[in-house]
């Protein structure tokens, strides 16, 4: 049995900076109705998968939890035989933790959302309601809109005449997509914390616009009955090369301010060098710009989104996280954010020639166990003679966009229970988008059958690419799709009760940060 920890010591790592990975092993949607402000969704079905990118010292501290699912176990055995040699239990779970009397927070990306929120609160920052910010855009008075989301959000909706910058792209272009000082900007995101962070950037960094969030985003907009546009490709260009000095003066400046810390290539080496310290290196620019050029070693994590999903992309609390821009000013600018959030950051300034790794960066993980495969032709044939039955592992929007005719879609942590509801016919083959996923699961099918399963191999992706028959939707669930948390304020089909709750929650979450304490936020 895994050794367990008391909530109060958790709390106590929290509050010391000691270097702490507090993982929730349930799926998404369990996730983002309770955990801690500072735990990191972590599912036991992708534990593998996701691991050594995620969690890079294997003798970093880990608490596990769960909600009674009985995950815990597992997951230990499985970290202990990746080498993670730090590996605990939070004593009573989730419910240990509320019994304690700590908070527990609902959505996803919690602490950066309660942190955009606390930046409002101290900082004030202006904000227009939907139908003034729709007047303004239409009125005769020039006014630009700015989309800090990615840019596949953007497409998805977004306000009338914007234009897609995400978040750290700010700074970096404003002053070029709005050269006239007479200018508004308004900034949106799909709910509120992106528009706050992203105003609140132009604003720090001296842009003499006129800058304004638009409140409650595209939630917003909705709820007061105005109308999205779909599909939209406005994209930012480059800056002229006077706003792009100025720019980087005020990046640097505004980095300065919040304590971030610079390095000298030779210093990257010396804190890379260090084994008791979880290092992150990040490059935050856009990942065209990153595969054309980066710094080795580092992982692309466009700013605006690392600031909005910090606990996904470094799950440790009070690792060092390292940015490089060779232009500075994403890097400066994101940098600032994760200082003010607690975090201990470094800028390295590297000369530009030395961004020379190309391409994405190179996955890390551990290599899938071997497991005997069947190739996509083979498996239509058996499948047109009723000969097989086929376990589709992948997430479940990958699998309603599109799976194999008859697949069942089945979540890996839940096969135990879900497995029986498959109405299989051997031989019981797996995939998963790219087969990894399924070649882990082989052994947990052959523990609860006794049999193993067969493997497609290269996975749905090899079936796509063969130009075989596919189908959409759910299909055949076996499982319930609680691996995606559904957002109200992404997609365009949300309910307006879900849509203002979810607004509501936001508004409390100052209260709810002072009475957790544990967040060490400052805001300059």
């Amino acid at each position: 049995m895994t050794i367990q920890v008391a909530p109060t010591e958790i709390r106590r790592d929290l509050l010391t900076r000691r270097e702490i990975a507090i993982l929730d092993l349930r799926e998404e949607d369990p996730f983002a109705r309770g955990h801690p402000l500072f735990a990191a969704n972590f599912p036991l079905s992708r534990l593998e998968i996701d691991a050594f990118e995620r969690l890079p010292r294997r003798d970093v501290r880990i608490v596990l939890y769960d909600d009674g699912e009985g995950l815990v176990d597992l997951a230990a055995e499985r970290l202990a035989a990746l080498g993670y040699s730090d590996v605990r239990a939070l004593r009573g779970g989730l419910a240990g933790w509320a019994a304690a009397g700590f908070e527990l927070f609902q959505d996803v990306n919690s602490a950066s959302k309660a942190f955009g929120e606390l930046v409002e609160a101290r900082r004030h920052t202006p904000s227009l309601p939907a139908p003034e910010a729709k007047a303004l855009i239409e009125g005769p008075q020039p006014t630009v809109v700015l989309d800090a989301r990615r840019f596949d959000e953007y497409r998805t909706m977004s306000i009338p005449t914007g234009v897609s910058v995400p978040g750290a792209e700010l700074v970096l272009r404003a002053r070029s997509l709005a050269p006239d000082p007479a200018t508004t900007i308004i900034v949106n995101c799909a709910g509120r914390t992106r528009s706050l962070i992203g105003a609140q950037s132009l604003i720090n960094a001296g842009v003499p616009n006129p800058v304004v969030a638009l409140r409650n985003g595209s939630i917003g907009w909705t709820l007061a009955g105005q109308n999205l546009q779909h599909g939209q490709s406005r994209r930012y260009g480059e800056p002229g090369e006077a706003q792009e000095s100025e720019a980087r003066r005020a990046a640097r400046n505004v980095a300065y301010r919040a304590g971030v810390r610079r390095l000298q290539p030779a210093d990257l080496s010396a804190l890379s060098a260090e084994p008791d310290r979880t290092l992150y290196q990040f490059d935050p620019r856009q990942p065209e710009e990153f595969e054309a050029g980066h710094l080795p070693g580092f992982r692309n994590a466009p700013g605006g989104q690392l600031v909005q999903e910090t606990d996904h992309v470094a799950p440790v609390r009070g690792a060092r996280i390292v940015l490089a821009d060779p232009r500075g000013v994403r890097a400066d600018m994101t940098a600032s954010w994760l200082a003010q959030m607690g975090w201990e950051v470094y800028v390295v300034d590297a000369p530009e020639a030395a961004f020379a790794a190309r391409g994405p960066a190179p996955r890390l993980a551990p290599e899938p166990p071997p497991a005997a495969a069947i190739g996509p032709d083979d498996l239509a044939a058996r499948l047109e003679a009723g000969e097989a039955t086929v376990l589709d592992l992948g997430p479940s929007p990958a699998y309603r966009r599109v799976h194999i005719p008859g697949a069942w879609f089945a979540i890996r942590a839940r096969l135990a229970t879900d497995l029986a509801k498959v109405e299989a016919g051997p031989p019981l083959v797996l995939t998963s988008p790219d087969g990894r996923l399924a070649r882990f699961a082989v052994a947990d099918i052959e523990t609860l059958t006794g049999a193993a399963p067969l493997v497609l191999e290269g996975g749905t992706a090899a079936w796509v690419g063969a130009g075989l028959p596919l189908e959409t939707g759910l299909g055949r669930s076996a499982s319930a799709p609680e691996d995606v948390y559904k957002r109200p304020y992404e997609g365009t089909e949300n309910a307006v009760s879900a849509m203002q709750a979810y607004l509501d929650w936001e508004f409390g979450l100052v209260d709810q940060l002072a009475r957790d304490a544990t967040h060490g936020f400052y805001v300059i």
